[in-house]
């Protein structure tokens, strides 16, 4: 058992997460400090943990929207939000298989599934430019190839129920819409840093299995704030992947809403953790 223990202490990789997300996070009672990951690590490349990382982001986004895509199409194509499961379901789509997926990639790739997520944790330094690319690349990827699944069986449905794509609701401004997703994507990804942080995991030994239950229904509880504003994007490889292949010029309007909101809101969680809530930059070094 204690060798066990030690491997997971310790990750199974060489260039792991410098603060990953879920059971890999730290749990050292003794807590230090983890140093700022390079911005460059060329040695990653070289490392199959890397690729398997980049392979795991890839397989969680892509089912992601396979499965949130369905539901949206689903509460779309009922003549009545009481005959099907409603926003309510479309949120616990999004926020349940989040929890899912975090839960079961944390270990590998540290479970970001979302572009936002990855630049607010390089921003904050817990990861390398070479690897947050890579991350940003796939989960995009994942996001396209989930939609065209859908679309692929789906067909003509596919096209009439609007493909799952983001778009600004009538009634509300471009300005409406890009708050929704800054202040929505602050949510998520000050949840990801406060659910992970290395300090509170040494503190309290539980915190780092539980990690993706409150990211998840951080998730959940933001769609229920914005589906109507914006349909909720505050992940730009989902907004893309759905924008991609429903391919209709409404849904390309407002995309930059889905990109610059989302990482305004990204910036803003990794400043106020770092800065304000572990007042990282003001601390005395030995």
């Amino acid at each position: 058992m204690e060798g066990k223990e030690e491997d997971v202490r310790l990750g199974a990789n060489k260039f792991t997460e410098r603060q990953p997300i879920g059971t890999s996070a730290q749990t050292d009672k003794d807590y230090r400090e983890p140093p700022p990951a390079p911005l460059f690590e060329p040695g990653e490349l070289h490392s199959w943990s890397f690729w398997r990382a980049g392979i795991a982001e890839f397989m969680a986004t892509f089912l992601f929207l396979y499965i949130t895509v369905l539901t949206v199409m689903g509460v779309v194509r009922s003549p009545s939000k009481c005959a099907t499961v409603g926003i309510q379901g479309i949120a616990w789509a999004f926020g349940g298989m989040i929890f899912a997926l975090v839960y079961c990639t944390a270990g590998i790739s540290g479970g970001h599934i979302n572009p936002a997520v990855t630049f607010g944790l390089l921003l904050a330094r817990k990861l390398s430019l070479t690897r947050a690319v890579f991350y940003m690349i796939m989960q995009c990827l994942g996001a396209i190839c989930g939609a065209s699944v859908v679309k692929g069986f789906q067909g003509h449905q596919y096209e009439v129920l609007g493909g799952g794509a983001n778009v600004v609701a009538a009634g509300y401004s471009k300005g409406d819409g890009l708050g929704a997703e800054i202040v929505g994507t602050f949510v998520l990804v000050y949840t990801v840093f406060s659910a992970t942080d290395a300090k509170r995991n040494a503190r309290d030994s539980h915190v780092p299995i539980l990690a993706p239950l409150p990211i998840g229904f951080a998730v959940f509880l933001v769609h229920l704030a914005t589906i109507p504003i914006t349909g909720t994007g505050i992940n730009p490889a989902r907004s893309l992947g759905a924008a991609i292949i429903y391919n209709r010029e409404h849904a390309w309007d407002d995309m930059w809403i889905f990109w610059v909101g989302p990482f305004i809101g990204a910036a803003l969680a990794a400043l106020y953790h770092q800065i304000v809530i572990r007042a990282i930059p003001f601390k005395t070094r030995a």
